[in-house]
């Protein structure tokens, strides 16, 4: 099994906000394999995909961001799986706007979604997709910038970096990290 998890914070008030791109990209990959993101187990919304005889199950953690680790250990349980069944997609304010950033293991960089997957998997490593964000104007904190919506200019790029990014995770499924890190890892 594959444990596809977006990052994001649940809730209307957070819809379209920088911070949750993870949701945005696990939500463009139910679309593209034909299948919807509403069973609720327990701390998250959950679909499951079937690729050749794996089953991939895509989450969004409704536990809010700096609890997301509480919600990947559940789920792990439940589904009898390990960290390197793991794959995380989140927002990175330290990549461009638009660029993407696989990797089969790192530091959380600051992000508090992978400090609490760290914490809550005892440090065992797990793959990220890295989705860039880009750092907030000058003046403006890097958390209150998270949490604003995409800008105009933003938006109008926005559906082709969602698509790109869920291709890389189809990728990184199909054909292994070494093979998606290749193809995706480069600036479009």
């Amino acid at each position: 099994m594959k444990l596809i998890v977006g990052l994001g914070n649940p809730g209307k008030k957070y819809q379209g906000t920088r911070h949750n791109l993870g949701f945005l990209v696990i939500d463009r990959l139910a679309q593209r394999n034909h299948f919807v993101i509403a069973k609720k187990f327990r701390d998250s919304l959950i679909g499951e995909w079937f690729h050749s005889d794996e089953t991939i199950v895509l989450a969004k953690p409704q536990t809010f961001m700096n609890r997301s680790g509480e919600a990947v250990k559940e789920l792990l349980a439940e589904y009898r799986g390990t960290a390197n069944d793991v794959v995380v997609v989140y927002d990175d304010l330290d990549l461009l706007f638009g660029r993407i950033r696989i990797r089969p293991q790192g530091s959380a960089g600051g992000h508090r979604g992978i400090l609490s997957i760290q914490e809550h998997l005892a440090g065992a490593p797990f793959c990220r997709v890295r989705v860039g964000i880009g750092r907030p104007p000058e003046g403006i904190d890097a958390a209150n910038y998270v949490l604003e919506p995409f800008s105009a200019a933003e938006l109008d790029a926005l559906g082709e970096i969602i698509d790109r990014a869920a291709a890389s995770v189809e990728c990184l499924v199909t054909d292994g990290v070494e093979r998606a890190m290749g193809r995706f890892n480069r600036a479009p």
